[in-house]
């Protein structure tokens, strides 16, 4: 029976796979961080985000639990863009004021 848990991975026994990388998420190394900040990504073009923006990143990292915002990609960076500009229109179409801090 306790081949059998082991088999269909239910066996309390260690479970190491090997060959498989540890950690998951690293950086592409040098030349993806050059591609990602000619696109607009990365901890620069991080330091140009408005507060809106910046206030996104606050809250996609501890409410939604999305983990570290300081170097998103460029394409993350496009989409918090996005949602900064839809949160100013409808702020404007429902106030008919400009919303209060400046798009950068």
């Amino acid at each position: 029976m306790d081949a059998f848990k082991n088999a269909v991975g239910m066996g309390g026994g260690e479970n190491k796979q090997e060959g498989q990388p540890t950690e998951q998420g690293s950086s592409g190394g040098g030349f993806m961080d050059k591609i990602n900040s000619m696109a607009g990504g990365g901890k620069e073009s991080e330091k140009k985000e408005d507060y809106l923006d910046k206030g996104i990143d606050l809250v996609q990292e501890k409410v939604l639990g999305q983990g570290p915002q300081d170097n998103e990609s460029a394409i993350e960076q496009a989409k918090d863009e996005q949602m900064s500009d839809f949160i100013r229109g409808q702020y404007k179409s429902v106030s008919g004021k400009e919303f209060p801090v400046a798009d950068k």
